[in-house]
């Protein structure tokens, strides 16, 4: 097959899957592609660029989803289901590519626009609700952080929960009683992301009261 811009995303993003963001390398692109290495600068530059191309895929897949989501809502819906309808959708997008929320985060340092997007979009919705514009910026960057933060402990979990021997739960529970005990709700990932998003939405529009 003809090498293109486009396969050549589409490797690195498999590469990037299994090797991550420290060791990938332009060579292991190429291999994945059976071509050789120095074939790919022809579309790419090197690895940053295309570390750049592969964060702004993920991040325009991820606004083209949350646009969806969006029209979907009332014409009246408030801003804080605005916010939680743009920053599900996000995490749902990232979550369907390993390594996509490292990339989000390196996103801003790679100039990406797809990512720009993403942060225009929510700083709109910010400010549309009444938010001050001082503090539209470090909300805006708190939601982001906190998605991908929240991605990549989802994307880390272990493959099966460790072995506890029941001495260990009994010291454990008496040491922390509050981490092992049932006070405090033990809650599903999607509902513990979703409450989540709505506490910080309650803080941010305590910004609103004079």
């Amino acid at each position: 097959m003809k090498l293109t811009k486009e396969r050549i995303v589409d490797a690195g993003m498999a590469v990037f899957a299994e090797v991550g963001y420290q060791h990938l390398s332009m060579r292991q692109v190429a291999d994945r592609l059976d071509a050789h290495a120095g074939s790919l600068y022809y579309h790419v530059r090197g690895k940053e660029e295309l570390l750049a191309l592969m964060a702004d895929r993920v991040c325009r897949r991820a606004y083209d989803a949350c646009t969806a989501v969006l029209a979907a809502l009332p014409p009246d819906a408030p801003w804080q289901d605005r916010v939680e309808a743009q920053v599900t959708t996000l995490r749902t997008e990232l979550k369907q590519h390993p390594g996509g929320a490292q990339l989000l985060a390196e996103s801003p340092g790679m100039l990406s626009t797809g990512a720009f997007s993403l942060m225009e979009r929510l700083l709109r919705t910010l400010l549309d609700g009444g938010l001050p514009a001082a503090h539209c910026g470090i909300a805006a960057d708190t939601l982001l952080s906190h998605v991908t933060g929240f991605v990549l402990q989802e994307q880390n979990q272990p493959t099966a929960p460790p072995t506890v021997t029941a001495g260990l739960h009994a010291d454990l529970c008496e040491q922390f009683p509050l981490v092992m005990g049932g006070l405090i709700p033990r809650l599903s990932h999607d509902e513990k992301f979703t409450r989540s998003i709505r506490l910080l939405c309650t803080g941010f529009a305590a910004l609103n009261q004079p």
